[in-house]
């Protein structure tokens, strides 16, 4: 039980379970669009999902204290690299034309975790509200963009509709995260939730997400990827609603970041039924 539950930790803070949210996102826009499976674009978007949130994460911690690291820490340090190894190996797989149009998200999530401004001591990740706009950006444009670049598909109203959703979509999953970090963050930090207090955030997760609602049905009028939408919609507004300070370990780190992948999965059993 022990090992199980160490390893299911690991599972989480070695990024794995994000990896698989951002495959599950681009799932959804290639089952939307009709894209043919790219396995180099998904295993390059998994492996570069992990070396970039394990970076962000960890280089901070791993530099203050890279001679007292924990075993659990060298751990994610290792795997890292080995999913650092397995992006170099899927990105020369991986269309030399639609890695020209990543290396801007990809500057981003950088430009994000190392400080740049302000005499090199600030980075985008400490500049208020910015954070939330660059992680969405960044999700967009991996999970949208670059697979309907990749598949050779024009950029029609219906991918625009589809950007704006998923941009939306990340900003409304982000609001439990920072609502649960409210009490760690640094004052100079003004996330949402911190300027406008946890209600006001909930209630402009609701507009946001009721926006999401129009895009989808101007979007799509398929039956079959709007009832998926619709589960994954309510099931959004309910951990949205529901989140709070101080939450449970796993409320946002397992269950809000496991939506996109009930609403793959969703989606599939839908597609084979």
């Amino acid at each position: 039980m022990k090992l199980l539950k160490l390893l299911f930790n690991f599972y989480l803070n070695a990024s794995i379970h994000v990896a698989l949210s951002a495959i599950a996102f681009l799932k959804i826009t290639a089952f939307y669009f009709n894209l043919e499976n790219n396995t180099a674009l998904n295993c390059f978007l998994f492996f570069g999902t992990i070396t970039g949130y394990n970076f962000v994460k960890y280089a901070g911690v791993a530099k203050l204290h890279h001679r007292s690291l924990t075993n659990t820490l060298k751990a994610i340090q290792l795997f890292s690299l080995f999913s650092f190894v397995g992006l170099c190996y899927f990105a020369f797989q991986v269309d030399t034309h639609t890695l020209c149009y990543m290396l801007p998200f990809g500057v981003l999530t950088v430009l994000y975790a190392v400080p740049f401004l302000s005499g090199f001591e600030k980075n985008l990740r400490q500049v208020s509200y910015l954070k939330i706009v660059v992680v969405a950006l960044v999700w967009t444009g991996f999970t949208v963009l670059i697979p309907i670049i990749d598949a050779q598909k024009a950029i029609n109203t219906q991918v625009i509709f589809m950007l704006l959703q998923r941009f939306l979509i990340v900003v409304i999953l982000i609001l439990p995260f920072d609502i649960r970090d409210v009490k760690y963050d640094a004052i100079s930090l003004q996330t949402i939730p911190k300027k406008i207090g946890v209600e006001k955030t909930k209630k402009l997760g609701l507009i946001l997400m009721i926006f999401s609602l129009i895009l989808e049905y101007l979007a799509s009028s398929s039956n079959m990827v709007k009832t998926p939408f619709m589960v994954f919609f309510f099931l959004t507004l309910l951990f949205l609603m529901r989140s709070k300070i101080n939450q449970s370990k796993y409320y946002s780190s397992l269950w809000v970041e496991a939506l996109p992948i009930i609403w793959w999965l969703i989606l599939l059993g839908f597609d084979n039924f």
